[in-house]
């Protein structure tokens, strides 16, 4: 092969194939998107093994793309149950998978991913180290953590978190600005809690440059996790936080130095007015790299709703510069999702990211929205519920309060302003009452 990542042959000159679905889908020059990925601003995570990805780019001036969470825990092991929440988010739109199974035979999953599903797929290596070697954390061995991201790679996963901002200088950090929530990251509170019984240094930030050669073989995008990032409105934007986002800037360069592709991940929970700040801040540290935000949750008193609270930090953060968000479901804080909290979770994220890419005018972001208004001039029902972010849902409405009238909704009935004023634009006559 003539070259190694998508970055290296973007650098190269060389238009993969890859790229040009990404050009087709995101209407833009080839030229153009070699350019933004030879800068690292775009990334089409894509590893070599998975074979059958549909690909996707990921890059502030593109579509706002999201992925889902999905994977096993000790209290819910049921693959199938999984599988079925991934069948249901890749028909849904989703274009990224996330497999964060903490337990039971995560390799089995992780590969029947890789080998039959068209997202992205990404996973944790940390989470799964504590379940392949089944021993004390404090028993890993800095190699043993390093084998397991190269078993990831091998598997065909296309993005991997890694927690390598957190080192001893971050961690020292965090100890004298202690938070109201501490560190929320399950992966950063695995290794920070790892460097405090073994005394040693941050094994994915120590042997860094190993894993850029692992992900360079097999063309696998670094997530650059954040460990610290902020659990409740309280901790946002502190300077732990901060000091991390420093590090992963810096990790970016060396990554680039390699042709390894790299996006960063965000907060957290965050006040409404500091998300589009905290962008900017991301895109100067990181040197515009693609921002992977979790919401942001814009309070925290809404257990059962965060769909709704991510939904809102999502579309802010996307309009302002993120690229990738995490849905959040209603389930969060409170359980493992089910198949109902998965679709809720998609739905929201979807809208955010919908809403987003229109007000940063991606274009022809809005021709679907102006599909939907024609069709609602028409007051054609079938067309609008084509049109729908869930059809499904639309048509249960409808069916459930027929109207009297077809051309009407049980809401306005002969009041309906659109009906009325289709026939006074078309010279008849309009008598509410009398109809």
């Amino acid at each position: 092969m003539e070259y190694t990542t998508q970055m290296d042959a973007a650098r190269k000159g060389i238009f993969t194939p890859e790229m040009a679905k990404v050009a087709e889908k995101e209407h833009l020059e080839p030229k153009k998107l070699m350019a933004l990925m030879a800068e690292g601003k775009v990334i089409i995570p894509c590893n070599k093994v998975h074979t059958c990805i549909e690909p996707n780019g990921l890059g502030s001036m593109l579509k706002t793309k999201i992925n889902v969470n999905l994977g096993t825990s000790r209290d819910l092991t049921d693959l199938n149950m999984e599988l079925e929440k991934v069948n249901h988010a890749v028909e849904m739109g989703a274009e990224a998978i996330m497999d964060l199974s903490s337990f039971g035979d995560t390799q089995k999953f992780r590969r029947k991913l890789t080998h039959e599903c068209p997202a992205m797929i990404g996973t944790v290596p940390i989470y799964d180290a504590v379940v392949y070697y089944h021993k004390a954390l404090g028993k890993i061995t800095a190699r043993e953590w390093i084998d397991i991201v190269r078993m990831h790679a091998e598997d065909g996963v296309d993005f991997m978190t890694i927690h390598c901002g957190i080192n001893k200088e971050t961690a020292k950090k965090f100890k004298r600005n202690r938070r109201l929530m501490n560190i929320v990251s399950r992966g950063g509170s695995i290794i920070f809690a790892w460097m405090e019984m073994t005394g040693e240094e941050n094994p994915f930030f120590q042997y860094f440059d190993e894993i850029l050669d692992i992900c360079r073989e097999y063309d696998v995008t670094l997530s650059l996790g954040d460990a610290c990032r902020p659990g409740c409105l309280q901790d946002a934007t502190d300077a732990s936080q901060i000091e991390e986002l420093i590090t992963l800037g810096e990790l970016t360069k060396r990554a680039w130095e390699k042709d390894v592709q790299i996006m960063i991940e965000g907060p957290g929970h965050m006040p409404l007015n500091q998300i589009a700040a905290n962008m900017e801040i991301q895109k100067t540290l990181c040197h515009g790299a693609p921002f992977y935000v979790l919401g942001p949750i814009v309070t925290d008193i809404a257990p059962g709703y965060d769909h709704i609270t991510s939904a809102i930090g999502g579309t802010v953060a996307a309009m302002n510069g993120a690229s990738f968000l995490c849905y959040v479901t209603p389930a969060e804080h409170l359980r493992l999702p089910d198949v109902d909290d998965v679709k809720e979770g998609i739905i929201a994220a979807r809208i955010a990211a919908h809403a987003a890419d229109i007000a940063k005018g991606v274009p022809h972001a809005m021709d679907w929205d102006n599909e939907m208004a024609v069709a609602r001039k028409k007051l054609d029902w079938n067309a609008m519920f084509d049109l729908a972010i869930d059809p499904e849902k639309a048509r249960h409405y409808r069916e459930s309060s027929r109207p009297e009238k077809e051309d009407t909704c049980s809401m306005c009935g002969n009041f309906c302003a659109v009906k009325n004023m289709n026939r006074i634009l078309d010279g008849e006559i309009v008598s509410i009452f009398d109809e």
